[in-house]
């Protein structure tokens, strides 16, 4: 069953279902395009500064999710994404930074984590892999930025270890997801990419694969210099590897290139576009 569920028209919200039944501390999900201020070709709910959007509509939108997660503004936290593994540990001290404006944003970073109630993680996506983590014994959230260049980079398993080193977290405790992008219908690259994912793919051993997983890639229909790729099943093989337990992933089925109605698409909107949000938080008691 689809793990993303839309929940809200106006703004357009996805809540990760099986965590929201679970786990009523945790609120984590995804936006789509619609139900926002924002005029075309950002039109409605771009939440992100660096696109051009006009930064009054791009607040706007801000607190209006903020809002209705029951979050303010000032609890927003992200960072600036550069295709990196860069994780960000957010204590109290940093909430709400990223929130007003680019500068104030944890430079460089594509990966954030806290245990702080009340923070609001946020990163953007227009066809890259948006993943969620969650210890529940350990109380911790993280969310990773994963396009073709992070994922490579292995930002998963670095979000893994982190946990790891910074609240204790064990693998095998740890619940993980993977959000709405670009899918293996649509994501064609070229051997350059190709050279990074077959060197990665190396070191995946079979038993990194779930149950009934979908192949990593195959030859594009349209283009045999070309290859079609899997990146949420190629996040998910690094999961397993960094040993969360295949029964603890939950994927998404969403496509945002077919889905260009639904979702802001780079490749399919040939890179003018706006940008989803990820969002995961502990809510305070």
């Amino acid at each position: 069953m689809e793990p993303f569920m839309q929940t809200g028209a106006a703004p357009m919200l996805l809540h990760l279902e099986p965590w929201r039944g679970q786990y009523q501390k945790i609120t984590a999900g995804f936006t789509g395009r619609a139900g926002g201020s924002g005029t075309k070709p950002y039109d409605s709910f771009n939440c992100a500064f660096h696109v051009g959007d006009d930064p009054a509509d791009v607040l706007s939108n801000r607190r209006l999710l903020a809002g209705s997660l029951g979050f303010r503004l000032a609890d927003w936290t992200c960072g600036e994404q550069t295709h990196g593994k860069e994780i960000a540990v957010i204590t109290e001290q940093d909430r709400g930074k990223g929130s007003l404006d680019r500068a104030s944003a944890f430079q460089a970073t594509d990966g954030l984590l806290t245990d702080v109630p009340g923070v609001l993680l946020t990163s953007f996506y227009a066809d890259c892999v948006p993943l969620f983590f969650y210890d529940p014994l350990q109380g911790a959230v993280g969310l990773a930025h994963a396009g073709w260049k992070g994922t490579v980079a292995e930002i998963a398993a670095a979000m893994v270890e982190r946990m790891g080193q910074t609240y204790g977290s064990r693998p095998e405790d740890i619940r993980a997801a993977i959000g709405p992008s670009i899918g293996e219908c649509c994501y064609e690259v070229d051997d350059y990419v190709m050279d990074r994912v077959r060197r990665l793919e190396a070191g995946l051993n079979p038993q990194n694969a779930a149950e009934g997983a979908h192949e990593l890639y195959r030859p594009s229909d349209k283009d045999s210099s070309k290859t079609m790729l899997n990146l949420k099943e190629l996040n998910q093989r690094i999961m397993i590897k960094a040993g969360i337990l295949p029964t603890h992933i939950e994927c998404t089925t969403w496509c945002t290139s077919c889905n260009s109605d639904l979702f802001f698409s780079y490749r399919k909107e040939n890179g003018v576009t706006g940008r989803m949000t990820s969002w995961i938080g502990i809510k305070e008691s």
